[in-house]
């Protein structure tokens, strides 16, 4: 099997974004495609609390690192200053934690799962994250998801995708279900 880095291909941005389900799947879907030929992935997420189950097969794969935090703390929404200035804090030493993995392990994949929203709302120091999508290594590819993207990350993008809900089970009450929504 080959890796998928070459010298001549170079990496890309993608922004799964959108009010479907669907953003982290897609992005989990990138890095097992990565993954499965022989590419390493540093895999990262924002404002999570680590116990999806799409993590449960990630750590299974020695191509792919999971870079999170110890803490998680909830929707944003939901948190109180003293409570964003602590996850603000937390997600800047994650995407440093992210940047510093991918570059190490010469990644062909870096996912900043639910970075939109942290950069949206504060928690991600915007002049970095945009620095370094704009300087990033030439052959590495870098997958954001979440909810409204600035028009600023929106422009760098090669991949826009917009994953729309037309129908969802919350809307009728369902919870979300383990190995399907969480």
């Amino acid at each position: 099997m080959t890796s998928c880095t070459t010298p001549d291909t170079p990496g890309l941005i993608h922004i799964y974004t959108g009010d479907g389900k669907g953003k982290t799947t897609a992005a989990v879907g990138l890095a097992v495609r990565c993954a499965g030929s022989d590419g390493q992935v540093v895999f990262c997420q924002f404002m999570k609390n680590n116990r999806s189950s799409e993590l449960n097969i990630l750590r299974q794969l020695p191509q792919i690192q999971l870079v999170q935090a110890e803490q998680c703390f909830g929707f944003y929404k939901y948190l109180n200053e003293e409570q964003q200035a602590a996850a603000a804090l937390v997600c800047s030493q994650l995407l440093e934690q992210a940047i510093a993995a991918a570059e190490e392990s010469n990644a062909r994949l870096l996912v900043l799962d639910e970075a939109i929203s942290s950069y949206n709302h504060g928690l991600l120091p915007r002049q970095r994250l945009l620095d370094f999508l704009q300087h990033k290594p030439a052959g590495l590819e870098v997958a954001l998801t979440g909810r409204d993207p600035a028009p600023e990350l929106a422009e760098l993008a090669d991949y826009l995708s917009d994953i729309r809900k037309i129908k969802h089970p919350f809307d009728k009450g369902i919870a979300a279900r383990e190995g399907i929504e969480k």
